[in-house]
């Protein structure tokens, strides 16, 4: 059975996301640091399918994530194509993005949340080695990538390859799903989890302040702070996760608006910004500006609205990709089918039952398990 606590996580991350775009507001990176969050859960879903099927993982995790990916390549690069993107061999990096895909002046913009799904596969490919390195030496392991980082924005190490560099940033968060999946942060003490939160809390919130970038406080310009911060974030937030989370469900509302967000992270992650570049006009021909609350409040209630139309087109993607049975809203009650008399009386645990024995008492089904969610999604 799924956590849902984990589910609302996700869940809320990727309404951040969306909110944080539209709006620009750079206390949201502060308040919920969801890209680190992302990250952190999806590593914790990677270590558990591989200790569960092998390498055999990596595949099946690709799986999931590129069919969303080519739909929206699908519409898209024709359309950058035809309004000046070259045609190179770079263009296929869009089938398999091991690195940033090529993009035309408005779709750099429109599209320019690819670099989370480039930085996951780099993660997904390097995930067997680092788990393996992380059972055998899971406090190197885990400081490994803080360390790089510190290297590069220190300036000891200059002009690192971006993959270094993202590995740095979001590598440690990957690898602290890590220690959730094999419990480790649980087993931590509140004197020793507290202490170490509030330092990595406070070294962070430092350097934010030293360290402003061009947009201000905001975490994604001050990559050794968002990381700092963000490990003291998914510290407390996984490090004291509650076992199960039933009151997610006590409300149906929230139950469904949960599953959904979960089983459609990936659509709702890819497509969010295309609407979000393309109600920009609008707001500069109707003079809304990011102190305007109500312009700001009709601007995300259109960007949902939009983002809830293609997910009905297109997210059922997501379920083939997951090997699910396609739905136009996920999460609703599939009836249960009753056994037939004859099928009933056929499950016995006598090898003979027309012996004139009486048959065992058969033991009690086991509960359904619900289907996995998806672990992709956002800054």
């Amino acid at each position: 059975m799924r956590n849902r606590y984990l589910d609302l996580l996700r869940a809320l991350a990727i309404v951040r996301v969306v909110v944080y775009h539209v709006t620009g507001w750079a206390s949201l990176t502060l308040i919920f640091p969801a890209m680190s969050v992302m990250f952190a859960l999806a590593g914790s879903l990677m270590a558990a399918s591989l200790l569960r099927s092998g390498p055999v993982a990596v595949g099946r995790r690709l799986r999931r994530l590129l069919p969303s990916l080519w739909v929206l390549a699908a519409i898209f690069v024709p359309a950058m194509l035809l309004t000046g993107l070259p045609l190179t061999p770079k263009v296929l990096l869009w089938l398999f993005p091991v690195s940033d895909p090529p993009a035309n002046y408005w779709g750099a913009l429109a599209l320019s949340p690819i670099w989370y799904l480039r930085d996951y596969l780099w993660f997904v490919l390097a995930s067997p080695v680092a788990l393996w390195l992380f059972r055998r030496f899971p406090l190197p392991t885990l400081l490994a990538p803080y360390c790089l980082l510190l290297v590069i924005e220190s300036g000891i190490y200059q002009n690192p390859p971006l993959v270094l560099r993202h590995f740095g940033l979001y590598f440690g968060a990957w690898l602290l799903g890590f220690a959730h999946q094999s419990g480790m942060l649980r087993r931590l003490s509140a004197w020793v989890l507290v202490p170490t939160a509030f330092t990595l809390a406070a070294l962070g919130g430092a350097w934010v302040l030293t360290h402003q970038g061009p947009r201000g406080y905001d975490l994604n310009d001050i990559p050794l702070g968002n990381a700092l911060w963000s490990a003291a974030f998914i510290l407390v937030a996984l490090g004291r996760s509650p076992a199960t989370a039933d009151w997610v469900d006590r409300s149906a509302v929230v139950a469904r608006a949960v599953t959904v967000l979960n089983r459609r992270a990936l659509t709702v992650y890819l497509w969010h910004m295309a609407f979000v570049v393309a109600l920009t006009p609008l707001v500069d021909m109707v003079g809304w500006s990011h102190q305007d609350l109500l312009g700001l409040a009709i601007r995300v209630t259109l960007v949902f609205l939009l983002v809830c139309l293609v997910t009905a087109l297109v997210g059922w993607v997501e379920d083939i990709a997951a090997q699910r049975p396609p739905e136009l809203i996920p999460g609703g009650r599939r009836p249960t089918s009753q056994p037939t008399r004859r099928h009933a009386e056929s499950r016995t645990d006598d090898p003979d039952p027309g012996r004139g024995r009486p048959a065992r008492r058969r033991a009690p089904p086991v509960p359904e398990q619900r289907d996995r969610g998806d672990e992709i999604i956002a800054r």
